[in-house]
């Protein structure tokens, strides 16, 4: 276990093993979550790429939408699904 110093900013700063440990690196992010204890879990953020878009709205087996299909869906959707 590993003890860290708080400035006077109340920053910590983690060591250099535990980010690798996490598999972060500079420039990357880390998810912090409160837990009712009083204890913290720390975590590598998930890492979002512009490839995981594609095919997001390709649908398998079927017939492809049409913009139509797709606003009506869209308006549905922000309407919580009222006509």
């Amino acid at each position: 276990m590993s003890t860290l110093t708080v400035t006077a900013k109340g920053q910590v700063t983690l060591r250099k093993d535990v980010l690798e440990h996490l598999g972060v690196a500079a420039g990357d992010q880390i998810s912090v979550e409160k837990l009712p204890d009083g204890r913290v879990e720390v975590r590598a953020a998930p890492r979002a790429e512009i490839s995981d878009v594609f095919g997001l709205l390709k649908r398998k087996g079927g017939p492809r939408l049409s913009i139509e299909e797709m606003t009506e869906i869209a308006r549905k959707g922000w309407s919580g699904g009222k006509p």
